[in-house]
């Protein structure tokens, strides 16, 4: 089993509320300032505040256009992108919405991963496919899709239309450990949605790694947890 500093060294430290108060916010960036997990993630609203109250060297992911549903517009994410990372976001997570229809991913999806890339450049982009919603060929093809336009990480899902699912865990590692082989590039996993005990930590870890043991550390390998610091620190 891992032990709590090793979950600690990969979660990011999830705080979503529009309505969070300062207090709020101080709060999440004492256990932050405290534990050192790998990033705090908010919305883009609340950057700029947590990012004047946290210690050197801790990252902000903001949650950057639609959450949990994913803007339909290009030219809508490329703005709340732009802005978040004006505010001083170092990582951006942007929800890629699915479709209905045999032909999802396509263009427009193809579009709007190219606006994520093109508008967070230079900060690390994590992008979110909601694999609860999808089958088995679209989880691969929106996996694909996404890493091949260019993302650091692929994200399993926001964790409000439903949970990681084991087999959600083992594709994405598949797919980036493919990626990996076929163009040279080394991107991530970010697993998010129902995880709260270190028992979720160590099987799900357990199916990335079998697929591909070099998803570790990092730079390559993310928890998004809100619930789980209480049982790490506990």
């Amino acid at each position: 089993m891992m032990n709590a500093r090793g979950v600690l060294d990969l979660l990011d430290l999830t705080l979503l509320d529009h309505d969070a108060s300062e207090a709020d916010l101080d709060m999440l960036c004492q256990k932050a300032n405290e534990y050192r997990p790998a990033a705090i993630c908010v919305f883009a609203e609340h950057v700029a505040y947590v990012k004047s109250r946290l210690d050197r060297g801790i990252s902000v992911a903001a949650v950057a256009a639609g959450f949990p549903v994913g803007e339909s517009n290009p030219s809508a994410v490329s703005e709340a992108i732009r802005a978040a990372v004006q505010a001083g976001a170092d990582e951006i997570d942007c929800v890629l919405e699915p479709r209905e229809g045999e032909d999802f991913p396509g263009e427009s999806e193809l579009a709007m991963l190219i606006a994520m890339r093109e508008a967070s450049a230079g900060c690390v982009l994590k992008v979110i496919i909601e694999t609860p919603l999808l089958n088995e060929r679209s989880m691969r093809a929106s996996a694909r899709m996404t890493l091949a336009a260019g993302a650091d990480f692929v994200k399993s899902c926001t964790g409000k239309r439903g949970g990681c699912s084991d087999e959600a865990a083992e594709i994405l590692a598949f797919e980036v450990m493919r990626h990996g082989i076929t163009m040279g590039s080394h991107p991530g996993v970010k697993l998010s949605g129902g995880i709260s005990t270190l028992g979720d930590v160590d099987r799900l870890l357990g199916l990335v790694n079998s697929e591909d043991p070099s998803i570790e550390g990092p730079e390559r390998l993310r928890i998004g947890a809100s619930s789980l610091l209480d049982e790490l620190i506990g």
